[in-house]
């Protein structure tokens, strides 16, 4: 299934952003993501990628800053800088893995579990009203094709 016309060549017709899925998905998280930064960003003093740091680690498991570069797909240098931030504020710990040495795992502090015990209420609400816009039906057919689009996604890279 395509969203051009086969009447006219690509290249002579160009590329129509509103309709190019790639676009539209990128434009639609960014949006998402700065409504909730709106949300949360100043009450907090953090920013999206520690958002996304003290995200990951509330689900109560130690991580790397490598795992979490891959989770949130966040080059390197913005994860460490938000771990940096995290930690400068004592919401973060790091400690050495007792596998690895050289493994630094990613912990949150008390600190850091009590503002994410503030920030999960707020983003569960933020969802609930994005989500308003959608019946249960529609919601269930966009996490079916947000998986389907995620499993041929896991096949251009496998």
């Amino acid at each position: 299934m395509t969203s051009f016309d086969d009447t006219q060549s690509d290249t002579a017709r160009g590329l129509d952003l509103d309709q190019f899925l790639p676009y539209r998905l990128n434009q639609l998280a960014e949006r998402t993501s700065e409504a909730l930064f709106a949300r949360y960003g100043a009450r907090f003093a953090i920013n999206v990628a520690e958002w996304r740091v003290l995200a990951w680690l509330s689900r109560g498991q130690a991580m790397t800053a490598r795992e979490i570069s891959q989770r949130t797909h966040m080059d390197k240098v913005r994860v460490s800088r938000a771990i940096k931030a995290l930690e400068t504020r004592d919401l973060v710990l790091r400690r050495p893995s007792e596998h690895d040495q050289r493994a630094q795992l990613l912990h949150l502090t008390p600190e850091g579990e009590e503002m994410v015990g503030q920030l999960i209420p707020e983003a569960r609400h933020f969802e609930d009203e994005l989500l308003a816009a959608l019946d249960a039906r529609q919601y269930r057919d966009l996490l079916t094709t947000m998986q389907s689009l995620e499993r041929q996604l896991d096949r251009f890279q496998g």
